[in-house]
């Protein structure tokens, strides 16, 4: 069965574009012009994933990935015409998966869309329902939940994954590279800001739950998830 993928973007030229060539890639391509108009096509349409355009007027495209992450998880792949460091931070901070500048390459959105959906494949292929318990913090990675002191927290996907990954790999150091290629995959092509955002983000969490464990830096290598007692 094609992926269904949803394309929201203020242009209709690039929403053409889009949806020719992905349509070619034996995708199932819907496009909306407008924030409003794509929040409600996703709830219609239920995509596998969302190309979501930053700069739209009214309702622009950090406004629709706060309402889509309110009730889905599927992959955001964010577009950007800026390419500027605060754009690409604060998507990911909202919960994107990727991100894209313009003008872009249509061979490198394609190949982007093919690293998400096979890494949402990956996940979906996970029968592993063990639920990884410490003080005050518990993280079923199968039903994508994490409590802290006994209450469900809302958390991005990618967040969970990483904090997952780190917890489950106690007192191991791992370098921003290493953690792009376990928890992003290999063929990621962003670059390692994207953990120290999404590790800034885990530890405004975290901040205050336990004294017995934190997720500590490690000068000049990376993270790792460390039992203190």
């Amino acid at each position: 069965m094609s992926h269904k993928i949803l394309v929201i973007d203020d242009t209709p030229e690039i929403c053409e574009l889009l949806k020719m060539t992905l349509t070619k890639e034996d995708y199932d391509v819907i496009t909306a012009l407008s924030g409003s108009e794509g929040i409600a096509m996703f709830k219609v349409y239920e995509p596998d994933l969302v190309l979501l355009d930053i700069m739209m007027p009214k309702k622009d495209g950090y406004q629709v990935c706060r309402e889509i992450r309110e009730i889905s998880s599927k992959p955001i792949i964010m577009i950007t015409a800026k390419g500027e460091v605060f754009d690409k931070v604060l998507a990911l901070e909202l919960g994107a998966d990727d991100f894209i500048v313009k003008p872009f390459d249509i061979k490198e959105v394609c190949a982007r869309i093919k690293a998400v959906l096979r890494r949402t494949k990956n996940q979906d292929n996970d029968t592993d329902i063990e639920v990884i318990k410490y003080d005050n913090l518990e993280i079923s990675l199968q039903k994508y939940e994490l409590k802290l002191k006994n209450k469900t927290v809302d958390i991005p996907p990618k967040e969970l994954e990483l904090l997952n990954f780190l917890v489950s790999n106690v007192n191991r150091v791992f370098t921003r590279d290493q953690l792009l290629d376990k928890v992003w995959g290999f063929d990621y092509l962003g670059d390692s800001r994207t953990v120290d955002v999404h590790v800034k983000r885990l530890r405004e969490k975290l901040e205050g739950i336990s004294d017995k464990w934190n997720l500590k830096t490690v000068w000049g290598v990376g993270y790792k998830f460390e039992l203190l007692q």
